[in-house]
Formats: C-alpha cells, structure tokens, sequence
C-alpha cells in the first residue's frame, strides 16, 4: 500500500532587475564652449578628466592651434569622449547650435581681419590745437591820447581728455572701478577680489622655488578657466583677469611655497602700451588700428591678446613658443592688450 505524499509547492522565480543605466557622460555644452574659447591651454581635456594630455596641450598651447582645432573638429562631429569612454551628454540636442555659432565665429573673424587690415592703412587725423598768446592781442598805439580800456581774455576752456585718459575711464566701466587691494604672506591662501567688480590687473611677486600658480574662482568655487600665473619658482609680472571668464571670478586661489605679495587694481590702471619689457603685462591702447611688429627672447609660452569689449572678438594675436619676430594686424582702440612672456618682448605700432 502506498503512503500517499503531499504536492511540493512550486517557488515562481524572482523577476530580473532591469540593469541600471548607464551613467551619461560629460556635458557637451559645456566641453563644446571651452574647447572653443579656451582650448588652446587644455581645458577642455581637464573637463574631460584627461588630465595628462590636458597638462601637454597646456604646454604647447594647444599645439600652435593645430591641436585646439582637432579638439574642436572631434567635439562638433560628436566623436568626443570623456575618461570613461562615454559620449558627451546632449550633443544632439545642443550640436546644431554649436555648428551655427562656430561657423559664425569663424566667419565674423575672417570679416574682421580684412576691415582691420584694410583700415590700418590709412593716416588717423591729426587734432589742431588752438592757442593764443597774449602778444597776439596787439597793443594800443603808443602815441594815444587816451588809455585803451584792458581786452578782455575769452574764458580758458577746459582741456580736453586724452586719449589715455578715454581708454581708462572705458576700462573702468566695462570691468569695474574699486579700491586698490594689496596682499602679502607665505604659502597657499585665498584672496577675496573686489565686489562689484568684474575684472581688473593683478601684479604679483613669488620668493619660493617650487609651483607658483594662481586661478580665479566663481562664487562657488568653481573655476572660471582663468589661469593667471602658472610657473615654477621666483615670479614677477602682472595679469589681468576677468577678460576671457567663462564665470564671474570672486577670489583668487594661490599655490605657492614661498613668499609672496598681491597688488590688485582696476583695469583702467593699466598703463599704456609700452614699446619693450620683460615678463608678463598688462597695458590700454588707445591709438587707430594698426600693424603691430613683436619680437620676444624667451624660451617659453609668448602670447598677445586683444580684448576691445566687442561681440565674437577673440583678440589673440599672437601664439608662439620661444623666440618670436613678426607682425599681426591690430584693432584700434580702446582695447586691453595682455602679454604673457619669459623672457624681454617689444611692441611697434605702425
């Protein structure tokens, strides 16, 4: 006789998770406007967490271009990749756009140089001053009965402002005006810039013989993708910032293992257009547009930068690597010409 058993109750098996999705990569957008605006000293790579070949792009400054423009090309056909190999994040609903502008860019640029180019051959005009002495008046005839009464003098006018006046009082209301700021210590610290302001020259000093470097931050410490200094042991030079900013610095950042002082001041302090110097500069130019002839002995970065306040202006007028000798068309002013140099440069406006 059989012993009857009772049914094994079946188990329903658990149902598959749906895999998680992978995360997106970096932001398009954001890769795509500092490949084109600051791509040249690797940022886009340090975006991008590529931090070696963004430190070798940084050196050679992009390539003399030809890297910077590689970048661009890869970013807008949508090739780019961040460290994780995973591909930027609305890249199509953003490409059209960064196509249009890119495009416009290149041609307001193209447009630009052969206006600028064309204009620099003409004579600006000259201004007359008028000036009258008092032995112009003449004088009454000596033989004169009477005493003539005294001519009365016309009212002195006041003197007109000058051209490098012009050009300071036009920095100061693009970038800001403020209290000049002087800092000094030993070591990495933070430096609060001026508020309301958004740009001025930075002249900073470094005694120490390792890293030296200062980088401007947002308000949330972010940073704007403005390196002023960037340099190994003793520094002397001035910067500016707030000029290519891709965000509205509100401190200073400092790595430094010596001492060091800041003197903060605004844009309209610079002076003006020197004819040779040494090291990094910050000057106004007010003149007409021009050629401008630079020569510079140093055996590092050698860069010259425009900043005339227009829209699509980009203003890098030269990009080279070591000893440099030529001539590139200049803007008229009032503008901001930065220098950024290792060794002795000189500027000719012809």
């Amino acid at each position: 006789m059989s012993i009857p058993t009772a049914p094994v109750p079946a188990y329903a098996a658990p149902p598959m998770q749906p895999a998680p999705p992978a995360p997106d990569g970096k932001s398009f957008l954001v890769t795509w406007l500092l490949s084109l605006l600051v791509g040249v000293f690797g940022v886009d790579r340090f975006f991008l967490g590529k931090i070696g070949t963004g430190l070798l792009k940084l050196f050679t400054l992009g390539g003399l271009g030809v890297w910077w423009l590689v970048d661009l090309i890869i970013i807008l056909a949508g090739a780019a990749r961040d460290k994780a190999a995973r591909p930027l994040d609305g890249y199509d609903k953003t490409k059209l756009v960064a196509w249009i502008v890119t495009a416009a860019l290149v041609l307001v640029g193209g447009i630009s140089g052969v206006v600028n180019g064309a204009s620099g051959t003409g004579a600006p005009a000259a201004t007359v001053e008028q000036t009258q002495s008092a032995s112009d008046q003449g004088s009454p005839a000596d033989d004169a009965a009477t005493e003539e009464p005294p001519v009365e003098q016309p009212a002195e006018k006041p003197a007109e402002e000058s051209a490098a006046d012009k050009a300071a009082s036009w920095a100061n209301s693009a970038w800001g005006d403020f209290e000049p700021i002087q800092k000094s210590g030993t070591g990495d610290t933070i430096i609060t810039l001026p508020e309301g302001a958004t740009g001025g020259i930075v002249t900073a000093t470094h005694k120490g013989t390792r890293n030296f470097a200062v980088s401007v931050l947002d308000a949330n410490n972010a940073s704007t993708a403005e390196l002023l200094v960037n340099t190994i042991g003793a520094y002397s030079g001035t910067t500016a910032w707030g000029i290519s900013a891709l965000g509205e610095g509100v401190r200073l950042q400092v790595t430094a293992d010596g001492a060091w002082t800041f003197d903060i001041r605004p844009m309209g302090s610079a002076p003006v257009l020197a004819t040779s110097g040494s090291g990094d500069a910050v000057f106004l130019y007010a003149g007409a547009a021009g050629a401008l002839t630079a020569t510079h002995d140093g055996s590092r970065n050698f860069v010259v930068q425009e900043e005339t306040g227009e829209v699509f202006s980009i203003g890098l007028l030269i990009n080279d690597i070591g000893a440099y000798s030529g001539t590139v068309p200049l803007s008229s002013g009032p503008s901001v010409i930065t220098v950024t140099a290792d060794g002795n440069w000189s500027l000719a406006v012809g």
